[in-house]
């Protein structure tokens, strides 16, 4: 199980990742999870939906749903570094999701830094003058989205 969470830590945190096929981001929230799709190619990711949290027991049964839905390879779960790189109890707690996730599914779990996503994609929203209830409903799925774009154009350049 340990064996499929990739670490942050090293050089490149998404080289033992299947070559090919779907990734799914998560960006995990206190009550939400976004969620976001690659295409098949790696080019681009997609908004997918979010998961309002419940249980752990239903969260990860709606995400296998999902990497299933979407034959998923390999998820992306973006990890909530502080801003100086060290890590707090956000980090504690998703690695902690992560490996709980782990047990459940065969497919690798790679970290991927996430600071700063829900931040530009806040201010990404409020250039394209949405309002502020239609962003609270899609600013997770979008973030999701923002972290998965990020690995996949780190896997075109390596």
């Amino acid at each position: 199980m340990i064996d499929r969470l990739m670490s942050e830590t090293f050089t490149n945190p998404l080289a033992d990742l299947p070559a090919s096929g779907k990734l799914l981001g998560l960006d995990l929230g206190t009550r939400t999870i976004g969620v976001a799709v690659s295409d098949a190619l790696r080019y681009s990711a997609t908004p997918l939906e979010t998961i309002k949290r419940t249980k752990f027991t239903q969260d990860a049964e709606r995400i296998l749903a999902l990497i299933a839905e979407n034959n998923a390879v390999a998820i992306i779960l973006g990890l909530p570094l502080n801003m100086d790189g060290s890590e707090g109890p956000r980090v504690q707690s998703t690695r902690a999701f992560a490996r709980n996730l782990a047990q459940k599914t065969p497919i690798p779990i790679a970290f991927w830094d996430e600071r700063l996503s829900t931040s530009a994609v806040t201010r990404m929203m409020i250039e394209a003058d949405l309002r502020r209830d239609r962003r609270a409903e899609i600013v997770d799925k979008l973030a999701a989205s923002y972290i998965l774009q990020g690995a996949l154009d780190r896997l075109r350049r390596d």
